[in-house]
């Protein structure tokens, strides 16, 4: 099955869909070792990762595209990609979702702020006229090889125009014919409830740690009416806080092994990355290529 008609049937089952967030080829394929369906990588843990910088649109698309591109090798199962404001008008959008497909990923979400964007839990955000968001979805929607590829429509229009706008925006998204709908950053459980009974579409939660949205379990989201939660950014907290207090010890002690009880073994590691998967392979490789040279060397048999 392609991963594309994996993630909208995931969307779509009774049961929400649980989306870790990860940063890196290593994340995903610890996520997908610990048996998720599906994974979700976003411009601010992607950020972190590559620059090392906050989340305020420093990425352009190619940069954006060619980690998805990776990310895809890394693992088998379903991503869906942050693609921004779609990195211009219409016709940037359009080259977006092309990009983002060759990508591999299996769906992305475009956002309704302007441009230079900010994280959707950051003060400050201003969102775009309606029209010119609905133009994008347009594009982005005309843009798509495979009609199961999900377009997901974001807006931030609650911290700058109220919820009820945020509301219409995404009833009209929606119309415009988004697959999913995501309202960003709703202050209560009200709130959030309002969006799933108000909303015809699936609608996402984002479990942001220590951002504007109450942080609620997969269980009990999906009682409220939401059809996917993501994690976006907790596996890269998890990481830079237990990187900062490796190097914290190492620098202060010249050593590592009081804190190899929380790391992989030499072995563990290697399973984590295949390489008995890739030694195998190689050996096949060998194994034609000796077999090949030898029937090649054989005397010909045949009778003159």
């Amino acid at each position: 099955m392609r991963r594309t008609t994996l993630f909208r049937q995931l969307v779509e089952a009774d049961e929400i869909l649980l989306l870790p967030g990860i940063h890196d080829a290593l994340s995903a394929r610890l996520a997908e070792a610990a048996g998720f369906s599906a994974l979700t990588c976003g411009g601010y843990a992607a950020t972190a990762s590559l620059l090392g910088a906050p989340d305020i649109a420093q990425l352009s698309m190619t940069e954006m595209a060619d980690m998805y591109a990776r990310l895809s090798d890394a693992t088998t199962l379903p991503i869906l990609a942050d693609a921004d404001t779609g990195y211009g008008n219409a016709i940037n959008v359009a080259r977006t979702v092309r990009s983002f497909e060759r990508a591999g990923v299996a769906a992305l979400f475009i956002e309704d702020q302007v441009a230079p964007k900010r994280c959707g839990h950051m003060d400050g955000k201003r969102v775009i006229p309606v029209a010119d968001m609905v133009a994008k979805l347009k594009a982005a929607l005309d843009a798509r090889t495979d009609q199961d590829f999900v377009i997901m429509a974001r807006t931030d229009a609650r911290a700058t125009e109220g919820l009820e706008a945020a509301i219409e925006r995404a009833q009209i998204y929606r119309a415009a014919g988004a697959d999913l709908i995501f309202v960003e950053a709703p202050l209560t459980v009200d709130e959030m409830s309002r969006i799933c009974s108000e909303v015809p579409a699936p609608c996402m939660a984002n479990n942001v740690e220590g951002g504007k949205t109450p942080m609620l379990s997969a269980e009990a989201l999906q009682e409220i009416g939401y059809a996917v939660v993501a994690f976006p950014v907790a596996a890269t907290y998890v990481v830079a806080h237990a990187l900062a207090r490796f190097y914290g010890v190492l620098k202060a002690t010249g050593e590592s092994t009081t804190l190899q009880k929380e790391m992989s073994s030499f072995s563990a590691f290697h399973e984590i990355v295949g390489l008995a998967g890739l030694r195998e392979f190689e050996r096949g490789c060998e194994a034609f290529a000796r077999d090949l040279l030898e029937r090649v060397a054989e005397p010909d048999a045949r009778p003159e």
